[in-house]
């Protein structure tokens, strides 16, 4: 299970999209002019033990379909309707039922996992705001 993703590097701290491009790059040999609409979608925080992780999820359609075979593993495509049939972690699960419920959104959501009152696991998904635009 795995979709693509890393780290940001020192020098990317400011630019997560410039992590994100790289990091395809790296692990499906993808090139920046072979992605369309490439958009920060989700920003997913959480508490994993004691460190704050924030998650920048970004989408974007490719314009082709083979990738490189790369030390990721082997990749390959998986059709949406059963992307929800594989062992995918809680907060992941959770932002890809909200991403197919929602559809791509002009806007920028963020989610935060938590406890439900019952102290069940749930991700709470705001849109997010600039509270100084109208």
């Amino acid at each position: 299970m795995g979709a693509v993703g890393g780290h940001l590097e020192p020098h990317e701290i400011n630019d997560p999209q410039a992590t994100v491009l790289r990091e395809i790059r790296e692990e499906t040999g993808l090139l920046p002019e072979e992605l369309e609409n490439l958009k920060l979608q989700y920003i997913l925080i959480r508490l994993n033990q004691q460190e704050i992780r924030q998650q920048f999820i970004y989408t974007a359609q490719a314009s082709r379909r083979d990738v490189a075979l790369t030390e990721e593993g082997e990749l390959h495509w998986i059709p949406r309707e059963r992307v929800l049939d594989r062992e995918i972690p809680f907060i992941f699960r959770s932002l890809l039922e909200h991403y197919f419920d929602q559809g791509p959104s002009p806007h920028v959501w963020v989610g935060t996992a938590g406890l439900t009152d019952r102290g069940e696991p749930t991700v709470r998904f705001v849109l997010l705001h600039d509270p100084m635009q109208a």
